[in-house]
């Protein structure tokens, strides 16, 4: 049942990379960028996870074990949560605007975002991305798509911690405040 579903989320996920290559246009110039050796770290680890989730070859042994059962149910839920999450993100991704950039970089005359989904977290749009692939891997229901989320969650969080280090230096206290008032990557808990 849950293949009925799959296709949908693939179409998704390349709608999703759409609308990120046609906002990239959009960019404003970057002031500050981050460490080649930190870009390469976060890239190397978000293709492994994707792997995880769309290679045929890693669908093998313990990682093609199911871990829910293979239900319409299940997979539709999957599917709404991917939905959910990739809409979140994309939000995300509009209201920031010209600020955004697939590397961790401070922009010209970039300005700090706290409405929207940045009210609910400080990185709605690995948030968004989480619950997204949180979905596929239900959807998908076997262990590689667990190992493909908990690398995403990993690489993710990592990135995160540069982009506070870099928000920090550039908005000084006004971010320390949204830093208490705001969780990081899920609400009220993370």
């Amino acid at each position: 049942m849950r293949t009925d579903v799959l296709p949908y989320i693939r179409w998704i996920w390349i709608a999703v990379g759409i609308v990120w290559l046609i906002g990239g246009m959009a960019s404003k110039r970057a002031a500050r960028h981050e460490a080649a050796g930190s870009r390469f770290l976060h890239v190397a680890i978000m293709v492994a996870a994707f792997s995880l989730f769309y290679s045929a070859r890693l669908n093998t042994g313990p990682l093609a074990q199911r871990f829910v059962p293979d239900t319409a149910a299940i997979a539709w839920v999957g599917l709404a949560l991917a939905v959910a999450g990739c809409v979140f993100a994309i939000w995300a991704r509009i209201m920031l605007a010209g600020d955004w950039s697939a590397s961790v970089t401070v922009k010209r005359d970039h300005r700090l975002v706290r409405k929207g989904p940045y009210g609910i977290v400080r990185h709605p749009i690995y948030s968004g991305f989480l619950l997204a692939l949180g979905g596929t891997a239900l959807a998908l229901g076997e262990w590689r798509a667990i190992a493909g989320l908990l690398l995403a969650f990993i690489g993710w969080h990592l990135k995160s911690r540069v982009e506070e280090r870099f928000m920090a230096e550039q908005f000084g206290a006004e971010y320390a405040v949204y830093q208490r008032e705001v969780k990081a990557l899920i609400p009220f808990v993370l």
